[in-house]
């Protein structure tokens, strides 16, 4: 862990970076609203959900030398929303003296599935089979050995189900290859899973770990709809994904909070499907479940004071708000049980994360 972040903690009054203003970089400047901190956001978005709660806005590409520089120098820590900001403008924050956490090497993991897989495994996190796809010949080369179904993945920059598609035999393999552009990709073997898991933890500055209750996930359309949480697991399955969000932050020398999806095979069985270098979706419900949510851990994180409790004190329902659904907001606003969450974003197109809702009941 670099000296910097081993600093002392950061007192209210002082000024955090984001890049990123959407729904995460929003939630999390509200969230160090909460704890005295001053907040500037990095988007190129003008007016962006995140740059309206914060202090300022910078408007500028994320990998504009100037606007960099400038958020360098006005933060004392400069953290980021989401995992597709350029890695090489976190390196060049880094380099110019700005503390940056989670640190670049993160970003850089988790921007490249392979890599991704790569690392995952080398820590004990075990991951499906997979195998890197350069070309069509690659992937004629991975099916034979993965075996059908599998699913094709672009590298980089895919999300929501974007950017990857099933191959179901082998005679699919040109189509799917011209379906993904012809990048670099990965193949995944299939997950003979029983469901889809997720566990939130954070790693303080020095080194304590703090680990949330696992939450079951259901999707649709390749976006996650719907987390239950705390889920109904064995004391085993808790376990193994106890230790297996704890190599992770560990061996990225993480600071933040990291978000571990993962796939339940059964008997506290666990393979990693992905991670994300950030507070994350299938987290929302410690807004409501939990004392500390995920949004002010990774502030308490990244400015080196303790880490917050992640016991449930309830169970919660969350649900993504898609597209025109946030025109139920009435309805829900007066429902007794439920918690409305909204992310001020002024177009609701279709599959758009609008908003959410917490459904509150007892534990």
């Amino acid at each position: 862990m670099s000296l910097s972040l081993k600093a002392s903690p950061l007192p209210p009054g002082s000024t955090l970076g984001i890049l990123g203003g959407g729904q995460l970089g929003r939630m999390l400047s509200q969230a160090a609203s909460r704890l005295g901190f001053n907040v500037v956001i990095l988007d190129p978005e003008e007016n962006s959900p995140a740059g309206r709660v914060s202090q300022g806005q910078i408007v500028a590409a994320y990998d504009n030398p100037t606007a960099l520089t400038v958020l360098g120098q006005s933060c004392e820590v400069v953290t980021f929303e989401f995992e597709n900001v350029p890695a090489g403008s976190v390196e060049r924050l880094a380099e110019g003296g700005a503390v940056v956490a989670p640190g670049p090497r993160a970003l850089a993991v988790a921007q490249d599935r392979v890599d991704e897989k790569t690392f995952l495994n080398s820590v004990g996190a075990t991951t499906v089979d997979f195998a890197a796809v350069d070309s069509l010949n690659d992937l004629i080369s991975a099916l034979d050995r993965l075996g059908t179904p599998a699913l094709l993945k672009t590298r980089r920059d895919g999300y929501d189900g974007k950017g990857q598609v099933w191959i179901r035999s082998v005679k699919m393999a040109a189509d799917a290859w011209q379906a993904i552009g012809q990048c670099p990709a990965i193949l995944e073997a299939r997950a003979d899973f029983v469901r889809e898991l997720s566990v939130i933890a954070a790693r303080g500055r020095d080194g304590r770990i703090a680990v949330y209750p696992l939450g079951e996930n259901i999707h649709k359309g390749g976006v996650l709809k719907t987390t239950i949480a705390p889920a109904a697991v064995e004391p085993k399955t808790t376990k193994r994904a106890r230790a297996i969000a704890t190599a992770i932050l560990e061996g990225l020398d993480y600071v933040g909070v990291l978000g571990v999806e993962l796939f339940d095979l059964g008997n506290g069985q666990l393979l990693v499907n992905e991670i994300a270098p950030r507070v994350h979706n299938t987290g929302h419900w410690t807004q409501d479940g939990c004392v500390c949510d995920q949004f002010e851990q990774h502030i308490r994180a990244i400015a080196g004071w303790p880490l917050g409790p992640t016991t449930a004190h309830a169970r919660v329902e969350m649900t993504n708000l898609l597209g025109d659904e946030i025109e139920q907001w009435t309805t829900l606003s007066a429902r007794a049980d439920t918690r409305l969450h909204l992310y001020g974003k002024a177009e609701a197109r279709p599959g758009r994360k609008m908003g959410h809702v917490n459904r509150v009941k007892p534990l």
